[in-house]
């Protein structure tokens, strides 16, 4: 019966964390372009790259929330297998982003330093 209940309520769960995942992709996408023409139109110093980082980098929060749900849902290790390769591409995704924010932060500060 619990099984049967999860098996019902764990896809739903499961798009709406994929969901929320594409919504901060596109607000932060949104934002950034939004920030990046003012930072060229009129000059003004923002740093559009590290806040586009920042919410791709949330974004693979809920999109590994997510995964990591549908190991519940797995029938066959041919399906883990392939669940686990996501898994492992999305977490390398985000200590890439991770890296890539440190290293913006790190200039950001030495460039203020001057």
């Amino acid at each position: 019966m619990l099984e049967e209940l999860i098996e019902l309520i764990l896809p739903t769960i499961i798009s709406i964390l994929e969901l929320m995942g594409i919504f901060v992709v596109t607000f932060s996408a949104l934002h950034a372009f939004g920030e990046y023409l003012q930072t060229i139109l009129f000059h003004r110093i923002f740093d559009f790259k590290v806040e586009l980082a920042n919410g791709l980098a949330t974004a693979l929060e809920f999109k590994m929330a997510a995964e990591i749900l549908k190991t519940v849902l797995v029938r066959e290790l041919s399906e883990l297998l392939v669940l686990g390769a996501v898994i492992a591409l999305r977490a390398l995704l985000s200590l890439l982003i991770h890296f890539e924010l440190k290293g913006e932060q790190r200039q950001a500060g030495h460039d203020e330093k001057r």
